[in-house]
């Protein structure tokens, strides 16, 4: 595990959840239906999950640096409301758990000036070692990072999406 990194963490944003990550919807996430893509909701909750990764201080110079990157394990993507070519949007991120070696994130994707939730996103991600490409545990730094903002997360309380699994309704 390492003690240190090679460079200089970025200010730690703890909010509860965190609100760091806007974005909109590109011209060619939409598709014949004239609404985003599925396929590009993942892709937007995999820049949101990016921002978190950088808050932590393991963004491009991470990989960069050929000391690790982060591997996603599952996701899970609930799509509530369309999103038109232009939209504006604003992600929130819960951190919902941690431990050694991977987060569980929670992110909701919101139309950012009609203020709807548009997706949610659950996700796991594991820490990689970048030579090996097997899990490791996160950097000391990175680690002592996710406990402090765990404090702020800890007692939200659990989104009603959360855990979902999927299946037909029996009637």
């Amino acid at each position: 595990m390492l003690e240190s990194l090679p460079y200089e963490l970025p200010d730690l944003v703890t909010r509860a959840p965190l609100d760091t990550h806007t974005s909109e919807v590109l011209p060619q996430w939409v598709d014949w239906n004239g609404h985003m893509n599925v396929a590009f909701y993942v892709t937007a909750f995999d820049q949101a999950s990016g921002a978190f990764m950088r808050n932590m201080g393991l963004g491009r110079r991470y990989v960069d640096g050929k000391l690790g990157m982060t591997f996603v394990l599952e996701t899970h993507v609930t799509y509530d409301r369309e999103l038109r070519e232009g939209a504006p949007l604003r992600f929130t991120t819960q951190l919902l758990a941690r431990d050694a070696k991977k987060v569980h994130l929670f992110h909701e994707m919101y139309h950012a000036e009609q203020g709807y939730l548009a997706a949610t996103n659950e996700t796991i991600v594991m820490n990689i070692d970048y030579a090996s490409r097997r899990s490791a545990p996160w950097p000391v730094p990175v680690a002592s990072r996710l406990e402090e903002l765990w404090t702020t997360h800890k007692d939200l309380p659990k989104p009603a999406k959360a855990g979902r699994v999927m299946g037909l309704t029996k009637r």
